[in-house]
């Protein structure tokens, strides 16, 4: 019995050394984790970006089966991008005060057709490549330095599609008596005979640089005053009808120039108005007064959008574009002042990139 409570005592202080060398391990464990450096958490490196697509597809269609009042059958379909990407950042040069900087691109890309079964072939209805991009620096509160590029064209080719003529119409079947009495595949040709070009790719386009004054009273308004705005038109299509539509200059061998160099003033208004999160409106007017030729005769290019959301994905757009331009013929004539306008119901998604 004694050998046994020996035995017994042994092993509870066997037992209660090893309970306290434990707790000194673990109290010596802990206090080497709190002594230990903490990792630093990387602080997150500011983005100055803010970036945005718009996409948008509208589809229209109409039939007619023996239907009293008439009518024509049409397909339309168009798509339209909006890229935006601009940078914006806090900057002090010269040892002045910390002012904004800001470098705002945007490119704008419109493509559309209709096919009507009174005239068998595809037809451009609209077509439109505008890319702009604008570095700013802010002198004081509301004015900005600036520095203006933009470009705008086309992707293809554009016609004015004229009925065809008698001798036209006789090229395919003399007996015919109009352009319908011809076969589908004679009435295409026909008609391709019969249109006129009036566009193509870089036929025209237009590139200015601009450095002037911004006037930004408000986020939805920007005035931009350049008296040195200078750029060119571009004729690049070898069509000398084309070339004189647009009043390039004559060459000693009779042929007209590929470009014509502008110099002058510009007057662009930005403005962006979003009335709740279903109705925008977008508008942007340039004035431009040539210094080289009738200064006074103003280039107005004034540019309007309307878009309603309708649903989540759906939009109704109106869009309208007014144009006057002195230096555009027709026939020999001065066309004037042109007016385009659109309304189209489609599906509509937008990007944006998180900061």
């Amino acid at each position: 019995m004694k050998k046994l409570l020996t035995l017994a005592a042994a092993i509870l202080t066997a037992s209660s050394a090893f309970a306290q060398n434990a707790q000194d391990a673990a109290a010596a464990a802990a206090q080497a984790i709190a002594d230990a450096p903490k990792a630093e958490t990387p602080e997150a490196k500011p983005n100055y970006w803010t970036k945005s697509l718009l996409t948008n597809i509208n589809f229209g269609q109409m039939s007619f089966n023996n239907w009293a009042a008439g009518g024509d059958n049409t397909v339309t379909l168009a798509a339209y991008i909006d890229a935006n990407a601009n940078y914006k950042k806090g900057v002090s040069w010269f040892n002045r005060d910390v002012k904004d900087m800001s470098w705002n691109n945007r490119l704008q890309l419109d493509y559309g057709f209709l096919y009507a079964a009174s005239k068998p072939l595809l037809q451009k209805n609209t077509d439109r490549i505008y890319f702009e991009s604008k570095w700013a620096y802010q002198i004081e509160n509301k004015f900005y330095f600036s520095a203006n590029f933009d470009f705008k064209s086309q992707f293809a080719t554009g016609y004015e599609y004229k009925t065809p003529s008698s001798e036209i119409i006789a090229k395919y079947d003399p007996s015919a008596s109009s352009v319908e009495a011809l076969s589908k595949a004679d009435q295409r040709n026909a008609w391709k005979d019969a249109r006129v070009k009036k566009s193509d790719l870089m036929s025209p386009a237009y590139t200015n640089i601009a450095f002037g004054i911004d006037w930004k009273p408000a986020a939805w308004f920007t005035a931009s005053l350049s008296p040195v705005t200078g750029g060119f038109v571009i004729v690049a299509a070898d069509d000398q009808a084309l070339r004189k539509t647009y009043s390039m200059k004559l060459k000693d061998d009779g042929t007209y120039k590929a470009a014509r160099f502008e110099l002058g003033a510009q007057l662009k208004i930005d403005s962006k108005f979003t009335v709740n999160d279903n109705f925008n409106y977008t508008t942007q007017l340039v004035l431009f007064s040539n210094y080289l030729k009738h200064p006074q005769n103003l280039r107005v290019n004034w540019d309007n959008r309307f878009d309603w959301k309708l649903a989540k994905y759906f939009t109704a757009t109106i869009i309208t574009n007014l144009i006057y331009d002195d230096t555009v013929y027709s026939n020999d004539k001065r066309i004037g002042l042109q007016f385009k306008e659109s309304f189209a119901l489609g599906f509509t998604y937008t990007f944006t990139a998180k900061k």
